[in-house]
This record gives C-alpha cells, structure tokens and sequence, in this order.
C-alpha cells in the first residue's frame, strides 16, 4: 500500500517537473517531497478510517445507553477520548522533513522510517476494526468490559507506537 501512494504522486508529475528534476540537487529535493506527500497521504488515511471506527464506537455507546447498560460504558468512552487523541494526533503530525535551505537535511532512509511508522499504523487500524467488531459483538456487561478493555489497551499501544514516530522525527531533527 505504502508504495503505491508513492507512485501515484510520482505519476502526477507535470512536464515541467520532470524537466526540472534534471537540475542539479533537485532530483533529491523532489523524492523527499515525494516521500513527505505519501507520509501526508497514508496519515489521513490512517485517520479517516479511525474517525469511521470512532462512529462505530460511539454508536455502540448510544446503543448501550439506550438499554440502560450503563456500567459498560465507563471503559468506552476512555476507549473514544483516546481514538480522538489519537485521529487528532494523526492529522496534525509533523512530516519530519526539512526545507531545501534548512542547515540539517533529512535523509531519504530517515523519511523512509518514519513512512514505515505510518504504514505499520494502518495495518494497527485494521486490527482495531476487529476489536470494535468484538466489542458490538459482546452480549453480557462483565464480557462488555472485558472487550472494551482490550480495545482500551489496543488504543494505549497505538498511541505509544505514534509517540516512537515523534520521537524519531526529534531524533532526526536534532542530528
């Protein structure tokens, strides 16, 4: 998936592009670009499909109101402030690159790891889909919060992940 967010923007390149990117030094300077729109690209991506998750959480909340299942729904709404954090985290990121004039460059391979933080969280989306699904699933309150729990500590560990990627964005910018 990643690479093909790559090759799309590649494809968009104008003539003009293209006969600029034989200018000395810019061919680097337009693969970072690259590298920086695909990063842009698989976030928002990332984080639309969790804001759809968000609804689904939040509809099974209403749900459990509604039959007056009130204890469950403690563990749940933790579960939706840290989805948010994490959508709002996700769409305000730093690329982790720096201008063409910028005293420290940032590498391909350090854009490349950073792009990898991002596809290895839309693989952690996925498996967050199937952890709603089992929460809606959960017919009982004690099971209730057992599932919403484990959603709980899936979303703490996604958050951690996305920590490491601004971590390694300060790494880099401070070499």
């Amino acid at each position: 998936m990643p690479e093909d967010a790559k090759k799309r923007i590649e494809a968009a390149y104008n003539q003009l592009e293209n006969l600029v990117k034989e200018v000395p030094g810019y061919k680097g300077y337009k693969d970072k670009e690259i590298c920086r729109e695909a990063d842009k690209l698989i976030r928002l991506k990332v984080a639309a499909g969790l804001q759809e998750q968000r609804r689904r959480l939040n509809s099974i909340e209403v749900r459990l109101a509604t039959e007056g299942r009130l204890g469950a729904l403690l563990v749940l709404d933790r579960s939706l402030m840290r989805l948010q954090l994490l959508i709002d985290r996700l769409k305000t990121a730093s690329y982790g690159y720096s201008g063409l004039f910028d005293a420290k460059k940032v590498t391909e391979a350090e854009l490349e790891a950073l792009y990898q933080y991002d596809a290895a969280m839309l693989e952690k989306a996925g498996e967050l889909r199937q952890l709603i699904d089992a929460v809606s699933a959960t017919p009982g309150d004690e099971s209730l919060t057992k599932a919403g729990s484990t959603l709980l500590e899936a979303l703490e560990e996604m958050n951690d992940y996305f920590s490491r990627r601004q971590d390694a964005i300060l790494q880099i910018g401070t070499l």
